[in-house]
């Protein structure tokens, strides 16, 4: 009975080490580095390994390449000590897809040697910065890793190649189009560069020794459109001060989902109406709204025929008449729009069934507040933009929409002919 009691003490003893352990380690906090190849993120990785302060730094490079060129190129400057930082490599794939399970181990790994004071992990240049984000409050039920008890993201930052955002913000390239990828990723390059922008809490303006002032100013007021709430900073081979992006803690996941230009502009209408402002550089925004359907015809040769070259960024919902139960997502960055489905509106469906569902029922009193003549189904798009003529813009919108005899014969269930692929 004495030997029983005697194993017994030793492991409730080993338990309340081991608790007392994991309750001592600190969350290891996590910089991701995202931007579009070219832009200077493994230049910035760098200049924070030479100036870390006396951190101990855990690095995790993420390249598509079979040969992992990023990894060598921080190698090579001998900034990593044996016992003081480790670099993990992660190849042939993307951290936001097929390399999401490895990012996961490598990060719990790191975590838990508890030796570490901080984690900068290098994106690849095609990956997208929201589902590297989703990993760190991500439960993978397979393996049972939860990185929100060892790891904690401190800082989004973005590098941006101020020489070449134009050219590539004005492109219609794909990934594959442009050989970066070995599968066949049809994502815009624009589309991936907004994406970038739009969730950074930090922006860092690489390159501006090969932009003039003027330029340079402008590129600060498009980008301040984008991403209102990120901090923007210049620099020149990505030297920045290492504070600006290092233990800041400015991430905040909620947050950072509702930084984008286009959803503050919602907002601002959504708390009383905005008086759109246009600021020295032509940069301005404003929201279309109205509950009529868009003529499925007119809309679609008016985007394809007359859309304002200036609209920088447009993003939204809408209806057509010829789909009128079908909710449509709405989203133009520079020249390339995309139009896919977003599910059904609640309107289409018979009011005992909707009440059934759990997403009615948490936001019923919203959805119903802003139900109208055709329940709740609206046309609701931000448009962010250079030299806007905003009245213009909003009355040819408005002649796209379906007229009261167009809308009776919707209602009669006429057919209209609809170019918009199937969605």
């Amino acid at each position: 009975m004495l030997h029983f009691r005697s194993e017994l003490y030793n492991f409730a003893t080993l338990l309340h080490n081991h608790k007392a352990t994991f309750m001592n380690q600190k969350k290891m906090p996590v910089t991701v580095l995202s931007g579009f190849l070219g832009a200077g993120k493994t230049t910035l990785l760098n200049h924070i390994l030479h100036h870390r302060h006396g951190l101990k730094v855990a690095v995790i490079v993420n390249d598509m390449s079979e040969v992992n060129v990023d990894a060598r190129l921080v190698e090579g400057q001998h900034t990593l000590s044996r016992t003081e930082e480790r670099l993990v490599e992660m190849s042939n794939g993307c951290i936001c897809c097929t390399l999401r399970e490895d990012l996961m181990v490598e990060v719990e790994k790191l975590a838990k040697e508890n030796r570490f004071d901080y984690l900068l992990i290098e994106s690849t240049g095609i990956s997208e910065p929201v589902p590297v984000a989703q990993t760190f409050s991500f439960v993978d039920e397979q393996s049972g890793i939860d990185l929100s008890r060892w790891a904690t993201i401190d800082c989004m930052v973005t590098v941006v190649d101020a020489y070449n955002f134009a050219a590539d913000f004005g492109s219609l390239d794909t990934i594959s189009g442009r050989s970066l990828s070995d599968g066949d990723d049809h994502r815009t390059i624009v589309n991936l560069l907004t994406d970038q922008i739009e969730f950074a809490n930090v922006i860092i303006l690489n390159k501006t020794d090969l932009v003039p002032h003027s330029r340079l100013k402008e590129l600060h007021a498009i980008i301040h459109a984008l991403n209102p709430g990120a901090r923007i900073i210049e620099s020149s081979f990505s030297k920045v001060e290492i504070r600006e992006i290092v233990n800041t803690g400015l991430f905040d996941y909620g947050q950072a989902e509702q930084s984008a230009g286009w959803i503050r502009e919602l907002e601002k209408v959504e708390n009383g109406g905005h008086v759109p402002e246009t600021d020295e550089y032509g940069i301005s925004s404003f929201v279309f709204r109205d509950a009529r359907p868009f003529h499925p015809k007119r809309f679609w040769d008016y985007i394809q025929q007359n859309w304002p070259a200036g609209i920088i960024r447009s993003k939204g919902l809408f209806w057509l008449a010829s789909r009128a139960s079908q909710a449509l997502n709405w989203s133009q960055a520079g020249g390339s729009v995309r139009a896919e489905s977003a599910g059904v509106w609640w309107a289409s469906m018979p009011a005992d069934q909707r009440r059934r569902y759990q997403a009615y029922i948490d936001n019923r009193d919203t959805i119903e507040a802003r139900w109208g003549e055709f329940g709740d189904r609206v046309n609701e798009l931000v448009l962010i933009g250079q030299d806007l003529n905003q009245q213009q813009i909003l009355g040819e919108l408005e002649a796209c929409l379906c007229t009261p005899r167009e809308i009776a014969l919707m209602e009669s269930g006429a057919r209209f002919a609809d170019p918009f692929p199937g969605l």
